[in-house]
């Protein structure tokens, strides 16, 4: 196998990506349950135990449920930033009720690259409201995967760290009119559309208008709610800004989904 990329999960109830080369997998992020993200990996036909490290992006339960129990379980190394390390302690502290000891810890920072395996990692700030919350792209047989979720806007740097993406995973969490009539709090609609919160489907439908460089083969629409959004919407208002970039080969829009994994899609 060369590179793939398996969408496990992506939601508000849990965010799991494996990013695979021929002899490398990478779970990013762990916001399953163990047993979910056993279960999911062997409906696609991967074998959890040939996972090879666990990275977190960001310290929030949707990202870190099941990450104590997997790396356990697995016994790999945990990638993250010594600010979401620390954060992360706390909140497993809470949920376990002990204090949680990664056996095999290993941080990076925002800005640096490293390497996992064959993969090679650029990790880069993302504005969210979360301790040190980063995105990522990888770039892994020739090919460079962008994963990119969890951010109130684009900032230029984002913009350019996600050019020349084969594969591109955006965030395209809510419906602004959506949002605005649905039932949350006051004070959530804010944090959700503040800058720290999360991209709706109009501002990453500015990004793919006026910015986006055009070249991925699959644009994977990710994070997407279940009260503030409904998947055909996300991608309608993605298509429509995606269209004069449109070839028969390049820009199949995809839609991650909360309740089972995609089909995994190789290179």
């Amino acid at each position: 196998m060369a590179a793939s990329v398996m969408v496990l999960a992506s939601g508000s109830k849990g965010n799991s990506t494996v990013v695979a080369s021929s002899s490398t997998r990478i779970l990013v992020d762990a916001g399953l349950s163990a047993r979910e993200t056993f279960k999911r990996l062997k409906a696609i036909g991967q074998d959890p135990h040939a996972l090879s490290a666990i990275l977190i992006s960001h310290e929030h339960c949707d990202h870190i449920y099941g990450l104590a129990t997997l790396a356990k379980k697995l016994c790999i190394p945990v990638y993250l930033t010594e600010a979401t390390h620390q954060a992360c302690k706390k909140i497993l502290r809470d949920k376990l009720g002990a204090a949680w000891q990664c056996q095999k810890l290993e941080s990076f920072s925002a800005g640096s690259s490293f390497d996992i395996g064959d993969i090679a990692i650029t990790p880069f700030t993302i504005p969210h409201d979360a301790a040190d919350p980063v995105a990522f792209t990888f770039r892994a047989e020739g090919v460079k995967v962008g994963i990119c979720t969890d951010l109130g806007y684009m900032p230029r740097s984002v913009r350019d760290h996600i050019r020349a993406c084969d594969l591109l995973m955006m965030e395209s969490n809510h419906d602004l009119e959506m949002l605005r009539i649905g039932s949350y709090p006051w004070s959530v609609k804010q944090r959700v559309m503040s800058r720290v919160g999360h991209l709706s489907n109009e501002s990453l439908a500015e990004f793919f208008t006026n910015d986006y460089d055009g070249g991925a083969a699959f644009v994977v629409l990710a994070h997407i709610s279940e009260q503030n959004n409904h998947p055909e919407i996300a991608r309608g208002a993605a298509e429509r800004a995606l269209e004069r970039h449109r070839t028969l080969l390049h820009n199949r829009v995809l839609l991650a989904s909360q309740t089972a994994p995609l089909e995994p899609i190789c290179f």
